[in-house]
């Protein structure tokens, strides 16, 4: 449904997006995610065709944007964060107006703009002005906006913020059933939100895809080993010692003490290990007592934060590694010229002599 071949936007000297490619497929809900100035927008902008690429193409359901912008832009819907709405104009006004800009056939129109409005819940204030509605009723003649016309392609842009807890739990069934029949796109900095919504999650960072899988594998990777959170009061600090006392485990680390005086832990053990009776029936002999103890689950949160960290900690490594190249490069370009001076002071003084030598 949307390929994106080796996309680069720069902006001068300044590359918002670097060479980025990904494809996503028809009914999808795919998570765009990553820190503010990663690039985000300025691709979701280059997908709907708001901007033009400095490298490379956009397709969308096979017609290239910068081609045949007025076919490729027909299939899609896009929800901009910040829900820019005409407030003197009704909710039905609205999304009329929005069918008309989509050139919606005029026989089909009113159908049109009548069904979407009820597929968001908006039959209620139909009639309103937009800027007398709650941000909720905003943000879903919006994304009513977005849908009137039938777009194969929806791109959402920060859909539920500020929303209340009820608002935020609507939207998120409405996008899940537009799952059904669109490609979606959404981005969100709610990571929660896109681990229950989306099939698949992109990042980017700093202009660069670093990630493109499912949540759960995402989230597999960042535990990785078979490791065990466990908080204990141990008084006489029989934790150092622990390792000893058991085979399987390969690592024993302190994550916290408490205001209580208790201590957290992560025990990482072997692969396909169960530590969990061996640990109660060591710490009962030790004298451990044991407040908690739960399997370490990471999060999308937990993936995201990894993977952002693992990224800026590579440039670093590299940007040192290149600080140090560039220092051996001019102690050499130092060396060579100081041979160089020696080897033309030697001539000059060969000449002098020589030239004594003669008179």
């Amino acid at each position: 449904m949307i390929q994106v071949e080796n996309v680069t936007k720069k902006y001068g000297n300044f590359t918002a997006v670097s060479n980025i490619n990904f494809e996503i497929d028809e009914g999808e809900i795919v998570g765009f995610l990553g820190p503010n100035g990663a690039g985000k927008s300025t691709t979701m902008n280059m997908i709907t065709g708001f901007i033009e690429p400095s490298e490379g193409k956009i397709i969308v359901d096979g017609y290239d944007i910068s081609k045949k912008p007025k076919k490729a832009k027909k299939q899609i819907g896009y929800m901009p964060e910040g829900v820019p709405l005409y407030g003197d104009l009704t909710v039905k006004e609205f999304v009329t107006y929005m069918a008309e800009l989509k050139g919606c056939e005029s026989k089909s129109k009113k159908e049109k703009v009548q069904k979407v409005i009820e597929e968001t819940g908006l039959v209620d204030v139909q009639n309103k002005l937009t800027k007398n509605l709650s941000r909720g009723y905003k943000q879903r003649v919006s994304m009513a906006g977005a849908l009137v016309g039938d777009p194969k392609v929806i791109i959402l842009d920060e859909p539920t913020v500020g929303l209340d807890p009820k608002q935020v739990t609507e939207i998120r069934a409405l996008i899940k059933k537009l799952g059904k029949n669109h490609t979606v796109i959404l981005s969100s900095h709610i990571l929660s939100e896109v681990s229950q919504i989306c099939n698949r999650v992109i990042i980017i960072n700093k202009g660069k895809i670093i990630a493109i899988d499912t949540p759960e594998n995402l989230e597999k990777k960042v535990v990785g080993d078979n490791s065990i959170y466990v908080t204990v009061e141990d008084n006489e600090e029989k934790m150092k010692n622990i390792k000893e006392k058991l085979s399987q485990i390969k690592e024993v680390k302190l994550v916290s003490e408490n205001e209580d005086k208790t201590k957290k832990y992560i025990i990482t053990a072997e692969k396909d290990v169960d530590l969990r009776k061996n640990l109660f029936e060591t710490f009962a002999k030790e004298g451990i007592t044991i407040f908690e103890m739960k399997k370490a689950d990471a999060t999308l949160e937990d993936a995201f934060m990894k993977l952002i960290s693992d990224t800026q900690k590579n440039e670093d490594e590299k940007n040192v590694e290149h600080k140090e190249n560039l220092k051996k490069d001019n102690k050499k370009i130092e060396k060579e010229q100081e041979e160089s001076n020696k080897k033309t002071e030697k001539t000059k003084k060969n000449k002098s002599q020589k030239e004594e030598e003669e008179k």
